[in-house]
C-alpha cells in the first residue's frame, strides 16, 4: 500500500492558501454584517480591505470570528480544507470481484475517480478511515447479479445517482455534509444486483471491525 507515514505532519488547514472565491464569500458576509448593523461602514472598509488583501484561512477566518451567523454564535465563514484531503498517490483506483469480493477499507488513499465492477460477487467501499488525494471523489458502481456496498462518514457530502435494473442502487445517504469535507459522487448502475450507500459515524468503525472479525 502507498499511504502517506502516519508520522508525516499535515498543515494546519490556517494556513493554508485562500481562493478569490474565499475572499469574495467573506466580502459578502460582512456587507451583509453592515446591512444588519453589527459592524458600522469604517470597520467595512476596513475589513473589506483585510479580506481582499488576505492569504491564508486564518487571516479570513480572523475578520468574521466575531460575527454570529444565524444567531448561532460566532462560527469562521470560511471552511478550511478537511485534514484528510492529503494528496499523494492512491492506493488503488479499481476494484473488481468476478465470481469473488474486493475490499477497500482502513487506512487507504482513495483516488478522484474509483471504478467498481461485480459479476457474480460482492465488492466493499469503506471511506470510514479513508484520506482523499482530492476535494472530491467519483465512484462510477456497477453491480450485476451481484453487490457493492459503500460506507461514508456521516460528515462527507454525498450524491448518489445511480440507476437500478431489476435491481437495486439505493440514494438514501444522499445529502451535505461538514464545510470543507470531501464530496462523494456515486453512479452506475446495477442489474439483478445492488449497490448500497450507507453513512456511518466515524467513531463507529471500531465496533464495526470487531463485529466483523466475531
Amino acid at each position: 500500500m502507498t499511504n502517506l507515514p502516519d508520522h508525516q505532519a499535515v498543515p494546519d488547514p490556517r494556513d493554508l492558501r485562500a481562493s478569490d472565491a474565499d475572499r469574495e464569500r467573506v466580502a459578502q458576509a460582512l456587507r451583509e454584517a453592515a446591512g444588519d448593523g453589527r459592524i458600522n461602514l469604517e470597520e467595512l472598509e476596513e475589513r473589506l480591505t483585510a479580506a481582499y488583501s488576505a492569504r491564508t484561512y486564518g487571516e479570513l477566518e480572523a475578520l468574521t470570528r466575531d460575527l454570529p451567523v444565524s444567531g448561532t454564535g460566532a462560527v469562521p465563514i470560511v471552511a478550511a480544507p478537511d485534514r484528510r484531503i492529503t494528496g499523494g498517490k492512491p492506493t488503488s483506483t479499481v476494484g473488481v470481484a468476478v465470481m469473488s469480493e474486493f475490499k477497500r477499507r482502513g487506512r487507504w488513499t482513495a483516488p478522484r475517480r474509483f471504478t467498481a465492477f461485480v459479476y457474480w460477487g460482492g465488492g466493499k467501499i469503506d471511506l470510514t478511515e479513508a484520506r482523499f488525494t482530492g476535494p472530491e471523489l467519483r465512484i462510477r458502481a456497477f453491480a450485476i447479479m451481484g453487490g457493492i456496498d459503500i460506507v461514508v462518514p456521516e460528515d462527507l457530502d454525498v450524491t448518489v445517482n445511480g440507476v437500478g435494473i431489476m435491481g437495486a442502487f439505493d440514494d438514501k445517504a444522499t445529502g451535505p455534509g461538514a464545510p470543507g469535507a470531501p464530496k462523494v459522487t456515486v453512479s452506475g448502475f446495477s442489474f439483478w444486483g445492488g449497490v448500497s450507500v450507507k453513512r456511518r459515524k466515524r467513531g463507529d468503525r471500531i465496533e464495526k471491525r470487531a463485529a466483523e472479525l466475531e
